[in-house]
Order: structure tokens, then sequence, then C-alpha cells
């Protein structure tokens, strides 16, 4: 790859930012980058090689920080979440009881064999789609906060069952990888919480501040690729490696000065890289060759969207039910795993993620839905009281 192309790749991933300045369609700012990677990449002028050694090297550390940003989404420090985690659960099991069946329908009437795999992209809810609707639209109360630990629970489970159901030979291979990859970032969790109470990250903090050193930004960077390499030796996903850090990071607490950092070098830079390959490396004209996978795109929408919303029997309202529909990480982490094992049929990758674009349409016209039903309020997140305090993924956004 050279500068040139990386130019071509920073400029046309401004289509992000292009497509989502109109406030009221609320589209995610990955839709125009994937957009512009479908368009020079295999599908159009086939300018972008997505098998360029450098360029997909780029594009899995953006996919590592889109990962870990989207973890430190989780408000997992927020005190009004837990008396809700009960009913988060609850509806996140029902999703999942409602995709596995509908993910068994659709590969018997497609004749396909990934049954498992549909269940699980039907399940999930993107975290990283679905808080910054949330906070753009002033979502609220006491449904919302019942929400957020069903998005949460579902994100999580569906990124360590991945890997599980997409190659399901080496079943035992990636289940140790994954418990692998979690311990790690549990000790990960235990020595940054022993600095955290020590006072050592705060002094460290205060000097790094000083000097404009981006000590804090150094070390959490340090720390992400070790897991993200980790979970190459392993066999698993980087997606799982930069959800579990995430939601570390969350745990602890993260300064608004490092969250601006993360932003910058995710947003900036190597989360549009990222997404301008998955759309360069996609072959939407395989759909046209195959039109049944057209169909079964927009069935894995719709389906998505059944299962979220049959936990309007728990009193779910319908709005929410259709914005826990929203799908990112894990279609995309399908369709990159999936076509590198070679596991999927032409055109199937495609499908995955034409169904994810059906379910972020579907989650947008509920978020906006959500807004005119008058589901508005606070949800009870604290703020830092200064720069250095720790706030939970605040100033974080990803499309």
């Amino acid at each position: 790859m050279s500068f040139t192309e990386l130019s071509v790749i920073c400029l046309v991933a401004l289509t992000g930012p292009l497509l989502a300045l109109r406030k009221g369609w609320h589209l995610p700012v990955v839709l125009g980058e994937l957009i512009a990677g479908v368009i020079l990449g295999r599908t159009g002028f086939g300018y972008l090689d997505a098998g360029n050694q450098t360029f997909s090297y780029l594009a899995d550390a953006g996919f590592a920080l889109v990962m870990f940003v989207a973890g430190t989404h989780v408000p997992v420090r927020n005190p009004a979440i837990r008396p809700a985690l009960r009913t988060g659960v609850v509806r996140a099991v029902a999703v999942g009881v409602v995709a596995t069946v509908l993910g068994f329908v659709l590969a018997e009437a497609f004749d396909l064999h990934h049954a498992a795999l549909y269940a699980v992209l039907m399940a999930s809810s993107s975290a990283a789609l679905i808080l910054p609707i949330v906070d753009s639209l002033g979502l609220g109360g006491d449904p919302v906060l019942q929400l957020l630990p069903q998005i949460a629970i579902a994100d999580a489970a569906c990124i360590v069952a991945l890997p599980l159901v997409i190659d399901p030979s080496h079943a035992g291979r990636a289940a140790l990888g994954a418990v692998t990859v979690i311990a790690a970032a549990a000790v990960a969790y235990v020595v940054l919480s022993y600095f955290e109470r020590s006072g050592v990250r705060a002094k460290v903090h205060k000097i790094s501040e000083d000097r404009s050193f981006a000590v804090e930004l150094r070390v959490q960077l340090t720390i992400l690729f070790a897991l993200a390499g980790l979970a190459v030796t392993m066999h698993v996903s980087i997606m799982l490696a930069g959800f579990a850090f995430g939601l570390v990071v969350a745990s602890i607490g993260e300064p608004r000065r490092l969250a601006k950092q993360l932003f910058a070098v995710t947003e900036g830079f190597l989360g549009p890289v990222f997404f301008v390959w998955l759309g360069a490396t996609l072959q939407l004209r395989e759909l046209g060759s195959h039109p049944r996978l057209i169909l079964l795109g927009i069935c894995l929408g719709l389906g998505a969207t059944v299962a979220h919303l049959a936990v309007r029997a728990t009193k779910q309202p319908t709005p929410l039910g259709l914005l826990a529909t929203a799908q990112l990480g894990v279609p995309v982490a399908a369709a990159t795993i999936g076509q590198q094992l070679g596991v999927l049929v032409p055109g199937e990758a495609s499908a995955l993620m034409l169904g994810a674009l059906v379910s972020i349409g579907v989650a947008v016209l509920g978020g906006s839905l959500a807004a005119r039903a008058g589901l508005t309020g606070s949800l009870g997140v604290p703020g830092p009281a200064d720069p250095a305090a720790p706030s939970p993924g605040a100033g974080t956004t990803v499309g």
C-alpha cells in the first residue's frame, strides 16, 4: 500500500460523517465508510486491494480499537443499571431462544448449514451502535435503563459464542482461546484496579498531563494489542480481545482526556480504515449471481427484528425492541472470519452484512419512535468532577 492509497482511504472515509451529518436521520458514521469501501473495492472499481498485507494489518488494528471503544460504552459503573440487570438477563435469554428457533428455520429454508451462526447473529445487539443513539436522542427513564444491560449481555455473549459456531470443527480450540483471552483481560483488570486504588494511576496521569507524555494512552494501547496478539495466537477473533479490554476499562473508569485521545486514534484514523477495508472485501456482485442470498440477508435482518420484538411480552416498549435489533460487531466479525476460514458460500458474507444493514435501519427507526414516544430523561450516569476523574466511557463514540 502506498501513501497515495492511504490518503484516498482517509478521503473517502469522510463519506461517513457526510451521510451522518443530518441529525434527524440518525445514521451511523460507519455506513458511509462501508459504502466507500464497496465502491472502491471488489464490488466497484477495484482500486483498493483488501488482500494487501499492510491494508489488512491496519484494518485489524482498527477492528481491535473499534471493539475496545464499544466495550467502554457499556455503563457498567452506573449504579442505576444494577436493579435492571435481572430484567436485562431475562430479555437477552428470551431473544436468544427465539433467535435459535429462527436460525434453524432459515438454515433449513435456504439449505445452508449455519443455523447456529444465524441464531447468534439475530440474537446480538450492538452496544457500539445503540448507546450513541441513546445518547444523541437523550433517551432515558426506567425502560431505557432496563435496555442497557440487555444489550451488554447480548453483545458479550454473542462475541464469545461466534468463534464457537462459525467453525464448529474447532469449537474446542476456540473455547480454550476465548477462555484464555478473557482470563488475560481479568488479570489486566486486577492490575489496573490496584494502580487505581493505590493512587499510582492518578500520579501518572498528573505527570503525563503536565509533560504531554500520553502515558495512559500508550499503556492502554500496549495492553489492547497484546490481548489482540494473544487472540490471534489462540485462533479467536480480535473482536473478543478488544471488547473484553473495553469492559475492563469501563469497569475501572476512563479519564476524559484519555477517552478523547482514544476517540481521535479510533474515529480519526484506524476505525475508518477498518470499515473501508471491510467494504472493500465484500463482493456484492455475488448477490446478483445468488439472488436467494439477497433474500437471506433481508430475512436475517427481519428475523433479528422479530426476535427482539418477542420480549414485548415482558412489557418492553416496542420502539426499544426495535432499537435493540441493531447489529454491527458480530456480523462484521462473522463476515471477516468466515471469509478467512472459507466456511461461507459465495455471497454469504455479503448477505450477513446486508442483514446487519437492515437491522441498523430498524434500530434507527426504533430510536426515532422512542424519542417521539417520550422515552427520554436521565440515565443517572454521574459525570466526572474534573478532567482526571474517571467516567464510564465519557467522550467516546462509535458509529
